[in-house]
Parts: C-alpha cells; sequence; structure tokens
C-alpha cells in the first residue's frame, strides 16, 4: 500500500517531467565506449554535438577512458561554430584539446586518405534539420565514401530529425543537378534521422560508384516517429547561424527556396529568419488577405513590416507576411512558398522574382530543386497547381523504400 501511495503522488510529476530522448552520445557514453575502446577516433562534428547537459562530443571523447580521440573534422561552421554560413574553413588545432582539426568546408569536402591517416573509425555526431539542402548531411555522405575506400569503419551518434520522421516533401533529385545542397537521390523532406539515411545511402548503394562502408549506428533511446524537437525535451543548440530556434527547421523548408532568388527577402537578416516574406513593393495587408482567403491547412499569415539589420536588404523596410503554423499535421511546409510567389505574381506581375534574380541565382534556385523542371513549370503561368503534381511524384515510392531503414516507431 505504501508504494502504492508513492507511485500515486509521484504520477502527475512523471507527467510532468517527461523522461528525455537519449542521443546516441548519451547511448554511447553510457554503455561505456564499448564500441570503440582503444580504438584511434576521428570525429566530425560542431557545436550542435553535445549531450542533453550541453557538454561537446569533442570534450566527452577526448575524456572518455581506454578511447583515443585522434583527429576533428568541421564540416559548414566548423568543430565549434567559430564560422559564419559561407566561409570556407581552413586546417586549424583545436584549442581546448590541442588536435588538428581538418576542414570539409573549404578546398576539401570529402575527407583525402592523409586527413585519415592513423584512425580506425570516423565517427559523425551533428545535429540535422531533416532537409535535403541542408550541407550536413552531403559532408556525412561524402565521409562514409571515403571510409569505404579507405577501409575505416563510420559511425553515427543519431539525433532526432527535427521535422518528424513522417512528413516526406518534394521531388528526387534528377541527373544532372547533383551537388552539395542536393547530394543524395532523395525528397526535399525525408523524414528519416541521420542514422537511417546513413543506413539507407549504404544499403541501397546510393553513395558514389555505390560504396559501402563499415557502418555502425548508436541510435537514440526513447525518440518515436511522431516526435517534433520540442517533444524530445532536448536542448536546442542553433544548428547554424540562421537556424537559431527548434522551429526553425521548420521554417526553413517553407522559405528557403525562394530565398535563394534573393529578391524576396526570407527573414534572413532580420530576428525571424525564414520565417518572413517581404520586399519593399508588397502591401502587408493585402498579401495576407490573399494567402489567408486561400484557406491553406495549417497555416495563417499576419501582415508585418520589417527591417533587416544585415544582408542584401539591411536597411530596407520590407513589407509582407509572417508565416504561422497551426497545425503541423497537415501543414505542408514546402509548398508555402511557391503559393506566396502564385498570390504575388497576381498581385504584383511586374514584379516577377525569376526576371529580378541574378541568373546565377537562378542555378542555385534549381540546384536546390533538385531538377529545372520546377521553374521551368512555374514559370510558365507562375501558378502552384502546374508544378504540385510534380513536386509529389516519388513521395509515396520514397516512402516505401525508405521505410525499410526505419530504427524508430
Amino acid at each position: 500500500m505504501k508504494t502504492f501511495l508513492i507511485m500515486a503522488l509521484l504520477f502527475p510529476l512523471m507527467l510532468a517531467y517527461p523522461q528525455k530522448v537519449k542521443t546516441g552520445i548519451e547511448v554511447l557514453a553510457e554503455n561505456n565506449f564499448v564500441q570503440i575502446k582503444n580504438k584511434r577516433v576521428g570525429l566530425i562534428t560542431n557545436p550542435t554535438g553535445v549531450d542533453s547537459k550541453l557538454k561537446s562530443t569533442i570534450d566527452i571523447l577526448f575524456n572518455a577512458p581506454d578511447v583515443k580521440l585522434v583527429a576533428l573534422y568541421g564540416p559548414e561552421h566548423g568543430v565549434r561554430g567559430d564560422y559564419s554560413a559561407g566561409d570556407k574553413v581552413e586546417n586549424y588545432i583545436d584549442d581546448v584539446t590541442k588536435l588538428p582539426v581538418y576542414s570539409l568546408y573549404g578546398a576539401t569536402r570529402k575527407p583525402t586518405k592523409k586527413m585519415l591517416d592513423g584512425i580506425d573509425i570516423l565517427i559523425f555526431d551533428i545535429q540535422d534539420i531533416g532537409c535535403r539542402s541542408y550541407t550536413y548531411i552531403s559532408t556525412m555522405g561524402l565521409a562514409m565514401e571515403a571510409c569505404a575506400e579507405n577501409g575505416i569503419e563510420f559511425m553515427v551518434l543519431d539525433r532526432p530529425n527535427p521535422l518528424g520522421g513522417y512528413k516526406i516533401e518534394g521531388n528526387l533529385v534528377e541527373e544532372g543537378f547533383f551537388s552539395f545542397v542536393s547530394q543524395f537521390k532523395i525528397p526535399y523532406i525525408h523524414a528519416l534521422t541521420v542514422g537511417e539515411l546513413a543506413k539507407m545511402l549504404n544499403e541501397e548503394k546510393m553513395l558514389a560508384k555505390g560504396v559501402q562502408c563499415k557502418l555502425t549506428i548508436i541510435q537514440m533511446e526513447g525518440w518515436k516517429r511522431f516526435m517534433r524537437f520540442k517533444d524530445t525535451y532536448l536542448p536546442w543548440v542553433l544548428t547554424s547561424p540562421h537556424i537559431p530556434y527548434q522551429e526553425s527547421s521548420e521554417f526553413y523548408v517553407t522559405s528557403g527556396i525562394l530565398g535563394e532568388l534573393g529578391v524576396i527577402s526570407e527573414g534572413v537578416g532580420y530576428t525571424l529568419p525564414f520565417q518572413l516574406l517581404g520586399a519593399e513593393w508588397i502591401n502587408s495587408v493585402e498579401m495576407a488577405n490573399a494567402l489567408n482567403a486561400k484557406k491553406l491547412p495549417g497555416v495563417i499569415f499576419r501582415p508585418l513590416t520589417f527591417k533587416p539589420y544585415y544582408g542584401k536588404s539591411s536597411g530596407k523596410t520590407l513589407h509582407g507576411v509572417q508565416i504561422y503554423i497551426t497545425d503541423y499535421d497537415v501543414v505542408n511546409l514546402m509548398n508555402i512558398q511557391f503559393l506566396f510567389m502564385d498570390v504575388h505574381s497576381k498581385l504584383y506581375p511586374d514584379k516577377n522574382p525569376f526576371v529580378l534574380a541574378d541568373k546565377s541565382r537562378l542555378g542555385m534556385f534549381d540546384k536546390v530543386c533538385g531538377t529545372d523542371k520546377i521553374r521551368e513549370l512555374f514559370t510558365k503561368n507562375m501558378n502552384f497547381d502546374d508544378i504540385k503534381d510534380y513536386l509529389y511524384k516519388d513521395v509515396e515510392e520514397f516512402r516505401k523504400v525508405s521505410s525499410k531503414y526505419y530504427l524508430y516507431n
């Protein structure tokens, strides 16, 4: 009876303070690093590679008994976040551990044989955002190729997909459009954790020349496919300067493709990156009313005027809308930017962003879309209905293939 009463008192507290998800690094540590004991370890990471107490994976492995961390590898932004978006990163020495840091976001994006000399296993621990055009998964795939070519084991310390494990949006990348922002034949939103993605890339022979590496995945504990990042009760560490909040990954998908044109501001340079769409000539109320009249599932738009602090639109007064996601389960994130352009073209036909954009930006738009067909179809009439079927032609087939590699329910 006494035990029953104690449990009855504790149950409301258990509901109020649910168990956090345990990331791969925490599971590895709890198992006393058995999978990497007495191995010479290389680590690909950045500031997001932390445990639930915000201790860096670098420092955890550096101080782990019977583990010899010998080299670090930095993707975009560097291993400790010392570089801005797009900055080329040179090789350097880590101030804390005095270990060499090899850049994977400069002249070299794929680890060379020389970079891998002296290591037995290469570990990847980075928080991704679940979107194809975000470069961390490209770094992971290239590193897997390098390990396959050099006979080195590859390990992924798994982390949550902030977009959840169900939402899949966008067409597959097509021949001629593979790039560092569209490295693999996957949709724009793929619904996989980095561990699941690594498993699929390896077993489906999707890496260059079909190579396969010796792959180990340290799975999370407690993560479920329905979870958004807020459901994990893990601390959010900004994955890059313009993904500062745990919801930012969702908004990145709503506006990032349009932002590539450099004509309509997506809010980068202001306090709500990727959550805004605006330009000097837009009437905010008119635009918000027109978008809301479409009654799009799971999203509403608020008129907003803002002035970016830096970037292309620095100091300009822009008018547009703020995106509010009201029902994540039904909203289609990727569609929003195209529907915005559809409405914008009807209200401001002389301000076509594809006409106003630099030609180089059109190429980047196509790379991020994974094809030039989206631009070709859309610009004929600036009508979303003309691309809707093309955007989703591959979704169900990809779901069927990718679900074979799900590690979580």
